[in-house]
């Protein structure tokens, strides 16, 4: 599994896969001018918006360039990540500093991207229905990670679960309320997905070294969402993963039907077999990571544990953790960072 702790720190995590099933439901959707055949009711796929599509576009995002889709003035990644406006650009922006040239006083919105101690603050919008679905994902999560879920008391940090057209969430921890929407097609098991996202979990099948487990049948894909299928190595990071191999068990998975055109599978294995994916519970995989992410309040003097290898997101720059120091991958190449009072410096 792949932790891009883009969070951030957002390992990249193993994610899941999807189900042997080709398509449950087909929606005839115009897209330039052709008529494509979707999987619009896939339980292993979720979408922020199912019924409508937006303009592709570049952004910068934590110092990462990434596709993005926008879609009713939001901007989604892959599918159901829903990526802040407020904290992304059109063009590279500095974020690292001379180390004289560190600004005196932090900017807004800065965050690391990990809950504090832990914890995860939440509160569910009143006109959200099936509520035990949001009560049983966060039981799930408690009871096999070191997260703590606890109904938000004015805390300014929190998850907000509500009702939406499909389902989405944030990664990581933005700052301020950030939503997680479930429509009321979105499963225990869509929520618990959802849920990784917003502690900082990315898709498994974006792993830099997804290409030696799976193919990736492009053909098959929905014309403007082959970028939901691209990986972190083409917004120019690399990496080790933090398992060997990717986890197709992972909840965080793509299913191999993910947004075909034709009712073709468009993830396989390396073989060319079909894999089955599942939203029941999180793999032995996601929860190694996510415990490497929180470890237990006991592990360590400040409670988190970097892992040589693995990316994270930490005040609002993604980095990668190689032995025992930071890089970041500058038009230059790779070149250490450190960070001091909330701002990266060049090393």
């Amino acid at each position: 599994m792949r932790k891009l702790k883009l969070f951030f720190c957002l390992p990249v995590l193993s994610l899941f896969a999807c189900s042997d099933d080709p398509i449950s439901e087909e929606i005839q959707v115009e897209n330039q001018n052709q008529t494509e055949k979707v999987n619009s009711n896939d339980p292993l796929v979720e979408v922020a918006y199912p019924d409508s599509k937006g303009n592709v576009t570049d952004i910068y995002y934590t110092g990462m360039k990434m596709p993005v889709e926008n879609v009713n003035g939001k901007y989604i990644y892959q599918g159901d990540i829903i990526i802040p406006k407020g904290k992304s650009s059109k063009s590279p922006v500095q974020l690292i500093y001379d180390f004289e040239d560190i600004p005196s006083n932090k900017s807004v919105g800065r965050t690391s991207a990990y809950w504090t101690d832990n914890v995860v603050y939440y509160e569910i919008d009143g006109s959200l229905p099936n509520n035990d679905r949001v009560y049983d994902a966060i039981s799930h999560w408690e009871a096999n990670t070191n997260i703590e879920f606890v109904k938000r008391s004015g805390q300014s940090n929190y998850i907000y679960f509500t009702p939406g057209s499909g389902c989405s969430s944030y990664v990581g921890m933005t700052g301020g309320r950030q939503e997680i929407t479930l429509a009321s097609a979105c499963s225990t098991g869509n929520t618990i997905h959802e849920i990784g996202h917003a502690v900082g979990l990315w898709h498994e099948q974006s792993r830099v070294d997804r290409n030696d487990h799976i193919t990736i049948h492009w053909d098959n894909i929905q014309s403007g969402r082959e970028y939901n299928f691209e990986t972190y190595a083409a917004g120019g990071y690399d990496g080790d993963e933090f398992t060997s191999t990717l986890d197709f068990g992972s909840i965080m998975m793509y299913s191999a039907y993910s947004f075909s055109n034709n009712g073709q599978p468009t993830i396989t294995r390396k073989d060319g077999s079909l894999y089955g994916a599942q939203r029941s519970s999180l793999s032995n995989g996601d929860i190694e990571g996510i415990n490497s992410m929180y470890p237990a309040n006991n592990e360590g003097e400040t409670g988190n544990s970097y892992i040589n290898g693995e990316y994270y997101t930490i005040s609002g720059l993604t980095v990668l953790r190689y032995s025992d120091a930071w890089f970041y991958y500058s038009s230059n190449g790779w070149r250490e960072v450190r960070l001091y009072n909330g701002f990266w410096y060049w090393a």
